[in-house]
């Protein structure tokens, strides 16, 4: 990809109206665009970092046996009014169409996925059973102030189980407890994030949080000093010992929620009388999990925490590129050493664009990618190239022809 034909460029100065890092990093870097508050266009670099991050998710879903699918994000009424939520969802978007009838526009898919399923699983044979999707949600969310972190309309996997006995659910739950910390791990933001206690309403005693550590969250947690597992805050007064461990010891820190993972019971599937006959042939209403991840707010929680001065650092596994390619003046080394990167399948950002090295170097920084290549005279004179990785303060100058082999390990 050149530079030049990119048809976004980058911005000096954050937009005024947006207070959150995240958002005027990734403005000002050309990965998003602000359509209105809580709405963002996914630009073709920030498309790239969204497409990384959402393969890593449908590896670790498709690992715990989840089959992918897609649902429509325009629901009817009724299925709504069937699980008593279209009356007391007080972020639901609803619309009507010429005809004078409602739709929900999907901020969840429970009231799809359990008449869908319905029509399909009728054995215990068929159990267990779950299937994900990555689809937009819609919320009417009234604090759209986070930029990408707290959005109107955003990209979320939700994964949703059945199951036949509760025991079965538990231990699946266990397992995509794993799949999400493997996640977090493979993002590069593992070693910041936190399974947290979270209340589980109706369903169960608890439900649980990922947290992960940054100022610019709006949750506060509570951390175990003894076993590092968390408590969010509204459930601390009524838990004053790690439900794990049982330790007292804890430090209070702010987070964002990156996913959450709940065991619903029969909530969802008791109103469409999801059940099938078990080995006795006894109805047996089936019981679900639900198991979500935002993308956008994991895009964003990055920025957040891996950042400096100069700009974003993107971490290599959901780098939108992998090497920033700098020519300084042109010169057929350049476009030579980008067409080797291209031959290798080497992700490359080709900065060919006649501007000065001052801005060259300056948007490189800002945008962030994981390697800086810097071709000049100066640095052929001195034998090669200057390789240089985004977070250190000086590169190394290496020949030439061991450019591609460098940056392809």
């Amino acid at each position: 990809m050149k530079q030049s034909q990119l048809f976004t460029k980058t911005q000096k100065n954050a937009p005024k109206d947006e207070v959150s890092l995240n958002a005027q990093l990734l403005i000002r870097a050309g990965f998003v665009d602000k359509l209105m508050a809580g709405v963002y266009t996914i630009l073709p670099l920030g498309l790239r970092v969204m497409k990384k991050i959402e393969n890593i998710i449908r590896e670790e879903m498709d690992a715990i046996g989840g089959q992918e699918i897609f649902m429509p994000a325009l629901q009817p009424k009724e299925n709504w009014e069937r699980t008593g939520r279209w009356g007391t969802m007080d972020d639901l978007y609803k619309v009507k169409d010429s005809s004078d009838r409602e739709f929900a526009l999907g901020a969840t898919h429970e009231e799809v996925i359990s008449p869908l399923v319905k029509k399909f699983i009728n054995s215990y044979k068929d159990l267990p059973f779950s299937a994900y999707q990555i689809q937009s949600k819609f919320r009417m969310e009234l604090r759209a102030k986070s930029g990408i972190l707290r959005g109107r309309e955003f990209m979320m996997k939700d994964l949703y189980s059945f199951h036949l006995t509760q025991g079965d659910l538990d231990d699946y739950y266990e397992k995509a407890k794993g799949a999400y910390k493997k996640i977090f791990d493979r993002i590069g933001i593992g070693e910041k994030t936190f399974v947290t206690f979270a209340s589980g309403g109706s369903f169960s005693k608890y439900s649980h949080e990922f947290q992960t550590l940054t100022e610019a969250g709006e949750d506060v947690i509570y951390i175990c000093n003894k076993c590092n597992l968390a408590i969010n805050k509204e459930i601390k007064s009524e838990t004053p010992q790690c439900p794990d461990c049982q330790g007292k010891d804890f430090r209070e820190e702010k987070a964002v929620e990156v996913g959450n993972i709940f065991k619903l019971g029969t909530k969802y599937s008791a109103p469409f009388n999801l059940s099938v006959d078990n080995k006795k042939g006894e109805k047996i209403t089936l019981i679900m999990g639900c198991y979500g991840i935002g993308l956008q707010r994991l895009m964003g929680t990055v920025v957040e925490i891996s950042n400096d001065e100069k700009g974003i650092i993107w971490p290599e596994s959901i780098a939108p590129v992998k090497v920033h390619l700098i020519s300084l003046g042109k010169n057929e080394e350049a476009e030579k050493i980008y067409r080797d990167l291209q031959e290798k399948n080497v992700e490359v950002l080709y900065d060919d664009r006649d501007v000065s090295a001052g801005e060259k170097f300056a948007d490189a920084d800002l945008i962030g990618l994981p390697y800086r290549v810097v071709i000049s005279e100066k640095s052929l004179k001195g034998g090669g190239v200057e390789i240089k990785k985004r977070p250190d303060p000086k590169g190394e100058i290496i020949s030439t022809d061991k450019i591609v082999s460098e940056v392809s390990k």
